[in-house]
């Protein structure tokens, strides 16, 4: 096994168990999209282990163009709607749940995009300068990119949430970083850097720190956990005895 896919599946290992921590934590429906990133981050890096192995020829061709196509059609297809519906899903009525909607609605006209580049036109996948190149005609239109950033970040930083602000931040950050020192591997080294700060979400599930009742403060009615059986026993009687 190469050193990069090791590299993969230890981080996914390591997010994917920051995942399972972040969703014992969840208490509200609405929050549950949100929480779910660090699991499926998790699994968008295992599934780039398996990308890494077919590029290293450890397996068939046929196999990496399917893993190649999984790992784009979340990067570049799911993740442009998923994060605004899931800060969307958050949001209190107001001004900002209007607008974090309609960029919803920017983020599935992107996805619909991009799946459709994904599936009608052939997409490449090498590796540049020790990182993963991937290159599809329609996806890597400029335009188009642009939508996505606005939809994926633009959410976050409208969030009432001010964990949620945080977040967007420090993926605009890392945004920009990547595109100046790493474009020609954009997807793969972004999705990466976001997966490793989706211990952040888990960081304030954990401390309720994200209360859909009362943004940036915690309500009064701590209302009951939605996966108790993630949570050790010992765990669950000490929450019991907090009702």
């Amino acid at each position: 096994m190469c050193f990069s896919a090791t590299s993969s599946f230890v981080a996914a290992g390591v997010i994917g168990a920051i995942g399972v921590a972040t969703l014992r934590h969840v208490r509200e429906p609405r929050a549950l999209l949100f929480a779910s990133v660090p699991m499926l981050f998790a699994l968008h890096q295992f599934s780039e282990g398996f990308v890494w192995l077919g590029l290293d020829g450890r397996i068939g061709k046929m196999a990496l163009d399917h893993l190649a196509f999984l790992f784009m059609l979340y990067a570049q297809g799911i993740l442009p709607l998923l994060m605004p519906a899931a800060v969307a899903l958050m949001e209190p009525p107001g001004w900002r749940r209007g607008a974090i909607l309609g960029l919803t609605v920017i983020g599935a006209l992107v996805c619909v995009w991009d799946v459709y580049g994904l599936i009608s036109l052939p997409s490449h996948v090498f590796v540049e300068h020790h990182s993963i190149a991937y290159r599809n005609q329609l996806t890597g239109n400029f335009g188009i990119s642009c939508l996505y950033i606005l939809a994926t970040c633009g959410a976050l930083l409208l969030s009432s949430h001010r964990v949620v602000r945080g977040y967007g931040v420090l993926n605009v950050i890392g945004l920009t970083i990547v595109q100046i020192v790493k474009e020609y591997a954009f997807a793969s080294v972004w999705c990466f850097y976001a997966a490793i700060l989706s211990v952040i979400i888990y960081w304030h599930f954990n401390r309720r720190n994200i209360d859909i009742g009362t943004p940036n403060g915690a309500s009064d009615d701590v209302k009951p956990l939605l996966f108790p059986w993630l949570r050790p026993r010992t765990a669950v009687v000490a929450n019991k005895l907090d009702f």
